[in-house]
């Protein structure tokens, strides 16, 4: 797979792409299904959809791997707490995290066993899949999914979370911890079902200034990958920390690739990390809105980085409302430089 190859650094004839969120609502086709389903947690705990809008993506762009259609708060979810997506609101946790007894409450033993349709989904996916694509599983890192936990839902401010990360570290701390153990578990039975290669989403590691990143954030995901790659050192792991460019000197752990988000500079990346991590990213994803802006954003990044150790990618999730000809557009786009 030239997917898992560009993983590992070795030689590839084109440096792939995939797009972050690429199975999502800028496709009619995912929309009908979407509809079909009935709600948005119902689409994610049936393998039959989840495997059919997974698929999507490959057959109508072409891009070089396939993404697995879930949500990174199945986890949580399957922990024990109730979830909801609100219409014009996203995700939110009626019963947020606010004391030792909901800490205590949460199921670590067996909530990634509670996870049994995102496997299945997994093993319809990789017979439907050609064998040259490849297949990844993700999660959410663990300071991010229990962002989420405390808060409730989205948020501007971090400000529940983050008074407890500076009044009583101690709770954070052990929070992480549980969330970080299902995590393991729960990647490594994506990886037994058949992904080919996993990303940790840290979605929100940009809300915490240095010294708060590496303890509450960083050192989660380090365990985390270290954990998989001791076991599983064939799939390739990528991180996804959003927003950190200012943090790159001292990023270092047993993983592969580092996504790169739109607002760090990929010659910083490239600088700081290129010689030791394959890099993924990082076009604007507004430069999809149209082709000469799409074709600007590839060609400055190739130039940058010469197709080698390079995946290509957009530096956050494609938006809704991209039309579906510049998605091909850019998938093409990036095919055609050898």
């Amino acid at each position: 797979m030239i997917f898992i190859d560009a993983c590992f650094g070795k030689e590839t004839p084109y440096a792939p792409v995939w797009l972050m969120r690429q199975a999502g609502r800028y496709l009619p086709q995912y929309l009908e299904v979407r509809q079909n389903a009935g709600s948005f947690l119902s689409l994610c705990k049936s393998p039959e959809l989840a495997a059919e809008v997974t698929l999507q993506p490959v057959d109508i762009l072409g891009v070089d791997a396939a993404i697995l259609f879930s949500d990174i708060l199945v986890v949580p979810l399957e922990m024990g707490m109730e979830l909801k997506f609100v219409a014009g609101e996203g995700p939110v946790f009626p019963k947020p995290i606010t004391s030792q007894s909901d800490l205590d409450a949460l199921n670590v033993k067996s909530a990634h066993k509670n996870l049994e349709y995102v496997y299945e989904a997994i093993k319809i996916i990789r017979q439907k899949l050609p064998s040259d694509k490849a297949l990844i599983g993700f999660c959410g890192a663990p300071w991010t999914l229990a962002t989420y936990m405390i808060e409730g839902g989205g948020t501007k401010t971090y400000s529940k979370v983050k008074k407890l990360l500076y009044t009583n570290p101690q709770f954070l701390h052990a929070l992480l911890q549980k969330v970080t153990e299902v995590l393991k578990l729960y990647m490594e039975e994506q990886i037994k079902s058949g992904v080919n290669a996993v990303q940790i989403f840290d979605s929100w590691a940009s809300a915490l200034e240095e010294s708060a990143f590496f303890e509450f954030s960083w050192r989660y995901i380090k365990e985390l990958c270290a954990y998989l790659k001791a076991k599983y050192p064939h799939i390739p792991v990528i991180v996804f920390p959003k927003g950190i460019s200012g943090y790159l000197d001292k990023i270092e752990g047993d993983f592969d690739v580092f996504g790169v988000d739109w607002s760090t500079p990929i010659e910083l990346a490239k600088e700081k990390l290129g010689g030791r991590y394959i890099l993924q990213g990082n076009m604007e994803p507004t430069r999809l809105y149209d082709k000469t802006a799409t074709k600007e954003g590839v060609e400055h990044i190739v130039s940058v980085m010469q197709n080698r150790r390079h995946i290509f990618n957009l530096g956050h999730g494609i938006l809704p409302d991209i039309p579906v000809e510049n998605a091909k557009y850019f998938i093409d786009l990036v095919h055609s430089y050898k």
